[in-house]
């Protein structure tokens, strides 16, 4: 058979495969439209086109003969020939040519082949006919009948006009009823929006693992729907297993703003002189890609069509413009079909790539010979051509050698999450953590195929994963969250499970200070293998279980970490081992530079990583403290941030700089808000100005020995803060310079006590909550300029909760300053101090810790001189 789409099924059978346009009958211009392709898209059109019908009868010629003399007609875009008896057969040659509506031209003469009957199942009324031809903007017609000896009754040429044209001769398209489109509107630019349903009657259909494309509605493409007053058929399974894929055939070219009105010719044909219940394909593309609403019922439900004779249950057919048995399609259609094919079958739990059962509908035999029997299952590819269930052509040998690279163009599928933390996924059943979220994910599409894997809290990415990775492990707050995971194929193609309910409980945590301990310096392999960290490198190091910190029951750890020797700019992200790293950051560095940052790190496996980004680097860590759940521990009070001491002035200290060798002493308890009693650390900005050598300065309890851990790192003339969690033993914070003289000043931020009456700690993150380099977190995406305060929104977002927390933990990084200048990191709502975060100079980047407390849910930014960019990421957050 030629490339027909005869198709049919119990019940409700296939459609017959449309022809695309008559060779010769060249698109051209419209009247009346500078350029405009006949019956295209009219921007001015609104609501449904009413297409019309004109029936010019054969005349019978004796001997099997019959004709309909070349003559004028009434304009129309497709024809076919139609008898009265569905179940006579025709058993000659028909044959039709159509004359250009422009041009005169008379096309060549083009074969029709007929329908196979019942092709919408047994219907009353219901005509014989060929499959109708698509010859565009035509006035005229001949047909001629022969060598089939004797003839069905009531031969008829049936010429469709689909309307909504300009060029449809002189009198165009109609317009019916624009009120009933919903203001639908219909321009040059057809509207393609994703749309959930076509009808309100029913629920909505299932999720899809893979997003819904694009869909010029029935609404849009003018759909004259009081041709469908039956109503949709709904496939009894509720679901699709395969799809398969036609093309409507012939030859002749077509402009894609003519698709629309191919689409309402190939419905009003049906309709009007097959008699179907409606048109029979599910969906239709064309050339350009665009995707059109096929069968009414709605774009997300299981509808039954008629498309396939025999496989229409559990399937849905999609059908290309055009004729593809000389070339393929193009990739904009194929790209189409691959979207729309993974769609519907990643709304079943498919795979564009496998295979499926089928029940056959009907005995018959297919292109290739394959007998079917009716009643019994076969195995067909999920994505399948017409001719691998019927005995046809269709969709063209072209079209059809492309369907094995196309089932492998979808994204990955059946993509589901299996575990949460160890325990299978049972529907219906909330999965549980305790602030560890550790996600287990399977597909059946191939790894190599697969770019990377995100896992989705509550839409948010918070682990990203390679192609090969099965498992992450994140962080998550209390409550309830929406897990998924979203697979980013290798050919940029998306898909997302289904959604998980994930309830977490996470116990507060109390804060413990140790004197402050070298744990980690890869220059002497303490704790980890002797050796810089390499580009892309990582090291990890084991902290639960050593140097006085619990082997369980810990949450998090602070860290002082120190970057020292490094041969590249490159920055240094220190993370939970057994998590997948953000792309938060904790120092930034240059050659030669030594600088340090302290860091509050979550634990979950007992470990904490570092990561380094490019060149090498000397990485040295210093324990201050850590958080834990269980046991005593003591919780947090906001004050401040307040300038305790200054040395410059002689606040707190005597006045004057701290020479090499020296000490300075610095009263806490008892002192600006502090209690006398019960204070077991305190939290304060350290920074170190004017000094004269390279040295590093060591804050460390006042009536302690000092240990080799040291706060900051600087060379002649830098200026440079850190934040330091340092313990209080006797009341007073003891600050150590080891050469030259240098200045030093510190602001209180909060403290630590075991009265029990602050708040408790709870990580979150790390996680970049602002950049204004690129407007993240709701602040313009500029520089903050001169006196310029940029505000971050803070409580209820990115999970922290929205009353109860006292203040949040941020590392602020500044980049690309144009002037020495400072930031302060301050409570919205409240008058900014003298205190600051981070000083830098032209060109530098450099990141501080900020423990800022929270007043009026947002958290302000002021940058002293010239413009600056900053970054802010979130590790934590403390609450009542």
């Amino acid at each position: 058979m030629r490339g027909t789409a005869l198709a049919a099924a119990l019940g409700a059978a296939a459609v017959l495969g449309v022809q695309g346009v008559a060779g010769g009958a060249e698109l051209t211009a419209a009247p009346g439209g500078e350029g405009a392709a006949a019956y295209s898209v009219d921007a001015k059109e609104t609501g449904p086109v009413e297409g019309e019908l004109h029936k010019l009868a054969l005349q019978p010629k004796g001997a099997g003969e019959a004709a309909l003399s070349r003559q004028e007609t009434q304009p129309f875009g497709l024809l076919g020939v139609s008898w009265t008896d569905p179940a006579a057969e025709v058993k000659g040659t028909i044959e039709a040519r159509a004359r250009d509506a422009k041009t005169g031209a008379w096309s060549k003469w083009i074969a029709l082949d007929p329908v196979k009957p019942g092709m919408d199942g047994v219907r009353p009324g219901a005509h014989g006919s060929t499959e109708p031809v698509w010859v565009g903007a035509s006035n005229g017609a001949e047909v001629r009948v022969s060598g089939g000896g004797a003839l069905p009754a009531g031969l008829e040429l049936n010429l469709v006009d689909p309307g909504g044209s300009a060029a449809s001769a002189k009198q165009g398209g109609r317009k019916k009823n624009a009120a009933r489109t919903s203001g639908a509107e219909r321009t040059g630019a057809l509207n393609a929006a994703p749309a959930a349903s076509a009808t309100t009657t029913v629920d909505p259909g299932p999720a899809s693992t893979a997003p819904q494309p694009a869909v010029v509605s029935r609404a849009a493409w003018g759909a004259d729907e009081s041709l469908n007053n039956e109503g949709p058929l709904y496939q009894t399974s509720g679901k699709i297993k395969a799809v398969f894929v036609h093309h409507t055939a012939d030859t002749q070219p077509y402009d894609c703003s003519q698709s629309a009105a191919i689409v309402r010719g190939i419905h009003v044909y049906h309709v009007k002189t097959n008699g179907w219940r409606d048109l029979g394909y599910n969906f239709l593309v064309d050339k350009c890609g665009t995707i059109f609403e096929g069968r009414q019922g709605g774009i997300d439900q299981a509808i039954i069509g008629a498309h396939t004779y025999g496989w229409n249950t559990d399937t849905e057919g999609i059908a290309v413009l055009g004729d593809y048995n000389a070339g393929g399609a193009s990739a904009a259609a194929q790209d189409a079909i691959s979207r729309i094919a993974a769609y519907k079958l990643g709304q079943y739990d498919g795979d564009m790539n496998g295979t499926t059962t089928l029940t056959a509908g009907i005995a018959q035999t297919n292109f290739f010979g394959t007998a079917f029997e009716a009643g019994k299952e076969y195995q067909f590819k999920t994505v399948s051509g017409h001719r691998d269930g019927f005995n046809t052509e269709c969709p063209g040998n072209q079209l059809y050698a492309q369907l094995g690279s196309l089932r492998a163009s979808g994204p990955a599928a059946q993509l589901k999450v299996g575990t949460v933390n160890g325990v299978p996924v049972q529907p219906g059943v909330d999965a549980t953590s305790d602030g560890v979220l550790t996600v287990g994910w399977s597909t059946s599409t191939a790894s190599d195929r697969i770019g990377s894997f995100e896992v989705l809290v509550d839409g948010v990415p918070a682990a990203t994963t390679s192609g090969t990775a099965r498992t992450a492990t994140s962080i998550v707050t209390s409550g309830t969250h929406q897990v998924q995971v979203k697979a980013n194929a290798v050919n940029g193609k998306t898909s997302t499970s289904l959604p998980v309910r994930v309830v977490s409980e996470v116990t507060p945590a109390k804060f413990t200070p140790v004197t402050p301990k070298r744990l980690m310096d890869t220059r002497a392999g303490l704790g980890v293998p002797q050796g810089k960290v390499g580009a892309g490198g990582v090291v990890t190091l084991p902290v639960a279980g050593t140097n006085g910190v619990p082997a369980a029951g810990v949450t998090a750890v602070v860290l002082n970490v120190t970057a020292t020797n490094p041969t590249e700019p490159s920055y240094v992200s220190v993370y939970p081992s057994g998590t997948t790293r953000t792309s938060a950051s904790n120092l930034n560095f240059t050659p030669g530079q030594t600088i340090p940052n302290l860091v509050v790190v979550p634990v979950v496996d007992g470990k904490v990583s570092f990561f380094n980004n490019q060149g090498s680097v000397d990485l040295i860590a210093d324990i201050t403290g850590y958080f834990t759940s269980a046991g005593e521990g003591a919780t947090h009070t906001n004050i401040g941030p307040k300038r305790l001491m200054d040395t410059r002035a002689g606040l707190g200290v005597p006045q004057g700089k701290v020479g090499a060798g020296g000490v300075v002493t610095l009263p806490v308890a008892g002192t600006n808000g502090v209690p006398a009693t019960g204070v077991t650390a305190v939290v304060l900005n350290v920074t170190a100005t004017n000094p004269t050598e390279p040295s590093f300065v060591s804050v460390y309890p006042s009536g302690t020995t000092r240990t080799s851990a040291s706060n900051l790192n600087f060379t002649p003339g830098q200026t440079i803060p850190n934040l330091v969690v340092v313990p209080v033993v006797d009341g007073k914070v003891s600050f150590f310079n080891n050469q030259g003289t240098v200045d030093l000043i510190a602001d209180v931020t909060g403290y630590f006590t075991s009265a029990g009456d602050g708040a408790s700690h709870t990580n979150i993150g790390p996680k970049r909550l602002m950049d204004t380099r690129s407007g993240l977190g709701g602040v313009p995406q500029a520089k903050v300029g001169a006196g310029g305060v940029v505000t971050l929104q803070v409580a209820g977002t990115n999970g922290v909760p929205a009353t109860g927390v006292t203040a949040v933990v941020l590392n602020v990084t500044a980049t690309n300053p144009t002037e020495p200048s400072f930031v302060s990191v301050y409570p919205s709502g409240t008058t900014r101090t003298s205190a600051s975060n981070l000083n830098f100079t032209p060109g530098q980047t450099i990141p501080n810790l900020v423990v800022v407390p929270v007043v009026d849910g947002k958290v302000s930014f002021f940058n002293n001189q010239g413009t600056v960019d900053l970054l802010a990421d979130i590790t934590g957050y403390f609450s009542k």
